[in-house]
């Protein structure tokens, strides 16, 4: 059963960044209500976005205040998160934490702290990435982090079958976004080129309106 974008208001968590901008373009196009919970409103789009609240996804009370600053809602992306290089041998004790505080905690806090104003038959959408599925060998951490977060989402969203959300793991390949380059630690391997982040968004989005639950690596292809 297809979900109606138009009209629906949808909050998009890391919406000043590359992919999650390109999201809320492609929800605003779909005819969506755009809010966003960022840590810098100056790089938002403003003809995607309606309104915003300011939070560090680490912060989980301010994650709290945040989305309930904007309730109620139909819909939740997270298009956060961090990445790390180098051997499980030479990682330091804040890179894990911190790979762990946003790749892995955060959204399961996002998921708590929104399911009370997420509408009947909403969704939730984590973007955790091929490493969540495919763990790769000198980002063991990384990988670990987003496998976490993949476990927690399908676990939820049996738990919230019974309200209809859907809680939806992306998990597209590797993804033109810039995030390599800017690493908590380490130099990121040579890859690939990726995808394209417009692509991506536009993948999904079309899941979200398609109401599926599940989003794996060879749905971008």
């Amino acid at each position: 059963m297809s979900r109606e974008l138009r009209g629906a208001h949808v909050v998009v968590v890391g919406a000043s960044g590359v992919l999650g901008a390109a999201v809320a373009r492609h929800l605003a196009t779909a005819g969506a209500r755009v809010s966003a919970i960022v840590r810098d409103h100056t790089r938002l789009d403003g003809a995607s976005v309606a309104q915003y609240a300011l939070a560090d996804v680490t912060d989980h009370a301010a994650l709290r205040t945040a989305f309930a600053s904007v309730a109620p809602f139909d819909g939740v992306v997270n298009a956060t998160g961090v990445v790390a290089f180098g051997n499980v041998a030479d990682l330091d004790d804040t890179t894990l934490a911190t790979l762990f505080a946003v790749n892995a905690i955060a959204p399961i806090v996002m998921l708590r702290e929104s399911a009370a104003h997420l509408s009947d038959g909403g969704f939730f959408v984590n973007i955790s990435g091929v490493v969540a599925s495919q763990p790769v060998a000198g980002m063991t951490a990384y990988s670990a982090s987003k496998a976490a977060a993949w476990a927690a989402m399908t676990a939820a969203g049996r738990e919230l079958r019974r309200r209809r959300i859907d809680v939806i793991d992306a998990r597209p390949p590797h993804t033109e976004t810039g995030l390599a380059t800017r690493p908590l630690a380490g130099v990121a391997p040579k890859m690939p080129q990726g995808l394209a982040p417009d692509f991506v968004a536009a993948r999904i989005v079309a899941v979200i309106s398609a109401s599926e639950r599940d989003l794996p690596t060879d749905a971008f292809s």
